[in-house]
C-alpha cells in the first residue's frame, strides 16, 4: 500500500513486459492477468507496462484501453503517463541511424525502423505468422528513403530481423555494431536485435519516471521473458522471469513463475510474491 513520506509518495513499482510475459501466445491479456492488474492498481501499487512495442501496438489491447497506467514504449525510448501524455523520448541521431542502417543493409537482414510517424515497413507485432517469402518481399520492396523525406522525423529504434532458422546471423549483427556507436542493443526475441539510443533502457526508464513524478519506490518488481528485460532486472529489487523465458534470462532472475500461457504473471503476484494477500510475505527466491 502507499505511504506518505513528507511530500513524497512511497509505493511498490511493478514493471511488466508485454510480449511473452503479460500477453499469452495469442497476444492477449488473459482474464486472470487482467484481474490481477486491476487488483494491484486498486491496492495502490504503481503499475508500468514496459515494452519494446510502439505505443500504437500497445493501445490496441482492449485491457490496456480500459486502464489508466503508464506505458513505456520501444525499450524505454518513449514514456507516456497514465493519462497518455508523452513525458520523455530518446532518439537516435540521423547520422547514427544512417550509419547503422548501411551496416544492416550490407548484412542483408530485415530492417524495421520505429519513428514518430510509426514503424516502417511495419512494427514487429503484425509480422508474427508471416511466411519467409512474405517477409523477404516486404523488406526488399520497401523504399526506406521514404522515411527520410518525412518532416521532422525522429528515429526511436531499428530492429534487425532474421528468419528463425538463421539465428547465427544475430551474432554477426551484434559483432558488426559492437563498440562503434553510443547505443543500447538488446533482443526481444532470439531472431532479432533491437537498437536504440543508449538513453533508451527499460531499467533507466523506471528510475527516470520515479524522479519525474516525484515518487519513491520502496520496491521495484520487474516481470519479463526476453533479453531486453535484463535492463529492468538490473534496477529491480525482485526480478521475475517467465517459465517460457530462455535459460539465460531465467538465470538472471530472482524468481521464475509459470509460462505466459499459464497466467504466469497472475500466479507470481498471488502465489509467489503474495502481493494481493492481506499478510504480505517475502518471496521465496530460486537461488
Amino acid at each position: 500500500m502507499m505511504e506518505w513520506k513528507g511530500n513524497m509518495t512511497t509505493m511498490k513499482c511493478i514493471s511488466i513486459d508485454l510480449d511473452g510475459t503479460l500477453l499469452n501466445s495469442q497476444h492477449e491479456i488473459s482474464v486472470e492477468n487482467e484481474k490481477a492488474l486491476n487488483e494491484l492498481k486498486e491496492a495502490g501499487h504503481c503499475l508500468i507496462l514496459n515494452t519494446g512495442r510502439a505505443y500504437a501496438d500497445v493501445i490496441k489491447l482492449k485491457a490496456v484501453q480500459n486502464m489508466e497506467i503508464p506505458i513505456f514504449c520501444i525499450n524505454g525510448s518513449v514514456l507516456y503517463s497514465e493519462m497518455r501524455e508523452m513525458l520523455y523520448e530518446a532518439t537516435l541521431t540521423m547520422s547514427t541511424y544512417k550509419k547503422i542502417f548501411t551496416i544492416l543493409k550490407e548484412l542483408g537482414v530485415g530492417i524495421l525502423v520505429y519513428t514518430n510517424y510509426g514503424g516502417f515497413p511495419s512494427t514487429l507485432p503484425p509480422l508474427h505468422g508471416k511466411t519467409k517469402q512474405e517477409l523477404d518481399t516486404l523488406f526488399q520492396e520497401f523504399d526506406y528513403e521514404e522515411i527520410l523525406r518525412k518532416d521532422d522525423v525522429k528515429i526511436y529504434k531499428l530492429i534487425a530481423l532474421v528468419h528463425p532458422d538463421q539465428l547465427e546471423r544475430i551474432n554477426e549483427v551484434k559483432a558488426a555494431l559492437a563498440g562503434k556507436f553510443e547505443i543500447s542493443i538488446a533482443s526481444s526475441f532470439p531472431n532479432n536485435v533491437e537498437i536504440t539510443s543508449n538513453e533508451a533502457h527499460k531499467g533507466k526508464a523506471i528510475l527516470r519516471y520515479q524522479k519525474m513524478m516525484d515518487l519513491s519506490f520502496e520496491e521495484i518488481i520487474a516481470f519479463g521473458d526476453g533479453g531486453n528485460d535484463l535492463a529492468q532486472f538490473e534496477v529491480a529489487t525482485t526480478s521475475v522471469a517467465m517459465g517460457n523465458a530462455p535459460v539465460y534470462v531465467q538465470q538472471k532472475a530472482d524468481l521464475i513463475t509459470k509460462t505466459n500461457d499459464e497466467d504466469g504473471f497472475a500466479y507470481a503476484v498471488r502465489e509467489q510474491l503474495q502481493l494481493l494477500n492481506s499478510g504480505e510475505q517475502t518471496p521465496v527466491l530460486k537461488k
